[in-house]
C-alpha cells in the first residue's frame, strides 16, 4: 500500500527554549490545518516547554 505524504506529512517539533531540540512526528492536515503547538518535555532544558512547528 502506498503512503499518502500529502494528508499526513512529516513535520519537526522545534522547541522554543532555544536549545534547538526537535521531535520529529506525523500530522493529519485536514484535522490540523493550522502549525501544531504542544508542550513536550526537552531534555536539554529539563522541563517541559512549548514546541512549535517548523516547515
Amino acid at each position: 500500500m502506498a503512503r499518502h505524504t500529502d494528508v499526513r506529512p512529516i513535520i519537526k517539533l522545534r522547541s522554543t527554549a532555544g536549545t534547538g531540540y526537535t521531535y520529529v512526528t506525523r500530522k493529519n492536515r485536514r484535522n490540523d490545518p493550522d502549525r501544531l503547538r504542544l508542550r513536550k518535555f526537552d531534555p536539554r532544558a529539563g522541563r517541559h516547554v512549548e514546541f512549535r512547528e517548523e516547515r
